[in-house]
């Protein structure tokens, strides 16, 4: 699957596949999920998910920054920002799948 991005399509194929539940209830499962992982981060509130990782908002402050292309300096506008961090099991998943003793 390296090639391929997976979409909300597949995890709701894959959902379905699972739980046997029908195409739409998975969708609406899944939408749901999201929905709630957003308002929370909406409301500066971490969202932890264990044995896969946490999203934390960060405010970052304005600052002055460069222009790539011409160098000149602009100024950056202070602003919120969604970083994630895996959780250590994550991350031993993805080194083990990458060495080739994992699921892919």
């Amino acid at each position: 699957m390296a090639d391929k991005t997976l979409t909300r399509a597949d995890i709701v194929e894959r959902l379905h596949e699972v739980t046997n539940l029908p195409r739409q209830e998975c969708q609406m499962i899944l939408e749901d999920v999201l929905e709630t992982v957003c308002a929370e981060l909406e409301r500066d509130q971490d969202v932890k998910l264990a044995k896969f990782g946490n999203f934390v908002v960060r405010k970052k402050n304005q600052r002055i920054g460069r222009n790539p292309k011409t160098g000149e300096e602009a100024s950056i506008s202070a602003r919120r920002v969604v970083t994630f961090k895996p959780s250590p099991v994550l991350r031993n998943r993805i080194e083990t799948a990458h060495q080739g003793g994992g699921r892919a």
